[in-house]
Order: structure tokens, then sequence, then C-alpha cells
């Protein structure tokens, strides 16, 4: 009779029990409400500044004060667009060149004019872009075909996580630490094959230092390596979000010329 009872509670635990995506996604939404659920959801615009490194070979190569201004786009009114983002990034004291991510074409803009930047930089940049933790809890959760696996809670970096992959219909494998308490992001892993020598390229981006801005969690400090070395940083000094940014922020000035793609 007991082992009876006791199989019968088995089974009954067993049915009420998530399976790995129903967990998976559990994990993601509670990631979307710690990031500041509807407020996060809506932000139309956000402007970070603070201090860029880029590092070759674990040595700095690189300092620049930098402004990095973000608009999400309304995807029913830019349909087929691949990017719902426009992304400018200005750097120097004076924040007077950077580069401009459009949603068709991207720029390097300096004193001498406006340079398209070539087409892998620039397919570099949306790889990047839609594999993001951030950009895939804002605008790729209803994706057909995006699934979502709890792989195993563990302990990084003295954290205890709990681990998610993210695969999109392309069988792209997006790996995810979210903090089992605060439920933010705070490591990323993506692995792609370089699209000319195929060799197997690991990226990790890890986010710390989240603060709380206007209702939505951001992190002030981004890092990000490649193969084990590390070859970015971001340091915010200040992050604003929903400031109405201007469209000439996201445009070519009037007149520039127009330079040669590299």
């Amino acid at each position: 009779m007991r082992t009876a009872i006791a199989i019968a509670c088995a089974v009954a635990l067993c049915a009420q029990a998530e399976t790995i995506q129903e967990k998976g996604k559990r994990i993601v939404n509670e990631a979307v409400e710690a990031l500041g659920g509807q407020n996060f959801l809506t932000m139309n615009d956000r402007v970070e500044t603070g201090r860029a490194y880029s590092f070759y070979r674990e040595k700095l190569s690189g300092l620049s004060i930098a402004r990095f201004s973000t608009r999400y786009l309304n995807r029913v009114e830019n349909p087929g667009k691949t990017l719902a983002v426009l992304v400018r990034q200005d750097f120097g004291k004076k924040f007077d060149y950077g580069l401009l991510f459009q949603q068709d074409d991207a720029y390097d803009v300096t004193f001498r004019g406006a340079r398209p930047l070539a087409d892998d930089r620039f397919q570099r940049y949306k790889d990047t872009t839609i594999t993001d933790v951030f950009y895939i809890l804002r605008e790729r959760l209803k994706e057909p075909g995006l699934i979502m696996e709890s792989r195993a809670a563990d302990v990084w970096n003295n954290k205890p996580v709990e681990i998610v992959d993210i695969t999109d219909a392309n069988d792209q494998v997006v790996t995810i630490y979210f903090h089992q308490s605060t439920k933010l992001p705070v490591r990323e892993i993506v692995v792609r094959l370089d699209p000319k020598t195929r060799e197997r390229n690991e990226e990790i981006t890890i986010y710390d230092k989240f603060r709380d801005v206007n209702g939505v969690q951001w992190p002030y400090s981004v890092e990000r390596e490649r193969n084990g070395e590390k070859i970015y940083q971001m340091f915010s000094d200040s992050v604003e979000i929903n400031k109405s940014l201007p469209d000439t922020t996201f445009n070519l000035p009037t007149g520039i010329k127009k330079l040669k793609p590299e």
C-alpha cells in the first residue's frame, strides 16, 4: 500500500514538474519583469555616455569618451526590416566622429565626410545586435521558431545563476546566465563561424553594475571577450532613457560629403 502511494506521489510530482522549455520561458519572463516589465518593453530610446576601451591580445589598444544613442522602432511601421533599432556611436571629447548604424546602411563619420562601412563590418554589427540579450528580450520573444530551454542552475563568478539556451529558427544559440536572486542577465555566450575561414569564434559578454533608470534596470558596465581574450569594455557614467531623441541623431548631416566605400 505504501509503495503504491509513493508511486502515485512520484507520478503526481512528475506531472507538475516543468519541462526544460517551460522553465526556460519562465526564467526569461522573470528577467523581463526584473528589467522593468512594460517600462523595459516600451523603452523608446536610450543614451549611454562614458568611457569605451578596446583591447588587442589583452592589452589596451584604444580609449575614448563615448556616447551611444539608440532608438527602438515600431515594427508595424517598419515591415520587412532586419533590425528594429537605429544606433549612433559618437567618440572623442567633442563627439565629433563615430559610427552611424541605420537599418539598411552604416557609415563611418568624420570631419572628412561619411564613408559607408564594408559589408562584412555591417553584417558583424547586425549579427551582434540580434544576439544581444536585451535586444532578444525586448524584440524577439514572439519570433516564430524561438525556443527557450533551461540548462541548469550553477555558480558563476560567485553568483548563483540559471542558465538558459535561446535558439532561433536559424539554429543560432545564445546562452544566457540569469542571476538567481535579481533575475537579471549577467553573462551571455554566442558561438559564431567566421564566414570566410569557417573558424569557430566564441564571444562572451558580461553585464554588471545595474542601476534603475526611469523604471528600467540597465548595466553600467559591459565587457566583451572573444576566444578568451578581452576585446572591448564600456563603463557608463550616465544612462538616459526616453529622451525623445530627434531624427537628426540617426541621419547623416545635411550636405555631408559622401566618401567612397571601404
